[in-house]
């Protein structure tokens, strides 16, 4: 799958449907019958959705964890803890499960953001606050994520 694009606005109903915005829509397409998965974030309160084969993939790395350390069990339970498969109707709509929702804390606006490979489900004014917060310490954080070695990235 090649990377996904956009920061996409979009409304939620009171029981949770969404509708994709058809940019995001067409670069899934291809995907689409396959589900996807949601799941909570590990650092942010938002929501993680994976398509169904990024997800297996994530899953095939985690499977390789030796689940006779209470570490790694530990591990795995958190990460998988409120997962769901979840599909997107006939009418291109996406339901987010309301366990959910209050983890996320979503209210009627959200931000759909690609990040590489998943999307971010977040409540619009978490998402504003967190991309706020985080300008003034970006370009320390860019150089430090990115201005590696040239050779460790390929990049010049």
């Amino acid at each position: 799958m090649n990377s996904l694009i956009g920061t996409y606005e979009c409304k939620v109903d009171t029981k949770g449907r969404l509708m994709l915005p058809a940019a995001l829509k067409k670069q899934l397409s291809p995907i689409l019958q396959n589900g996807f998965v949601v799941k909570r974030a590990v650092f942010q309160s938002c929501l993680e959705l994976y398509p169904m084969s990024e997800w297996e993939a994530l899953m095939q790395r985690i499977n390789k964890l030796n689940r006779f350390k209470k570490k790694n069990n530990d591990f795995i339970r958190r990460f998988t803890a409120g997962v769901k498969v979840v599909e997107i109707d006939t009418t291109g709509r996406l339901l987010i499960p309301k366990d959910l929702v209050v983890f996320a804390d979503i209210s009627k606006e959200i931000v759909l953001s690609a990040a590489v490979n998943i999307i971010e489900i977040w409540d619009k004014d978490k998402y504003e606050q967190v991309i706020d917060d985080a300008t003034v310490d970006f370009a320390d954080l860019a150089e430090e994520v990115m201005g590696q070695d040239d050779d460790a990235f390929d990049i010049s």
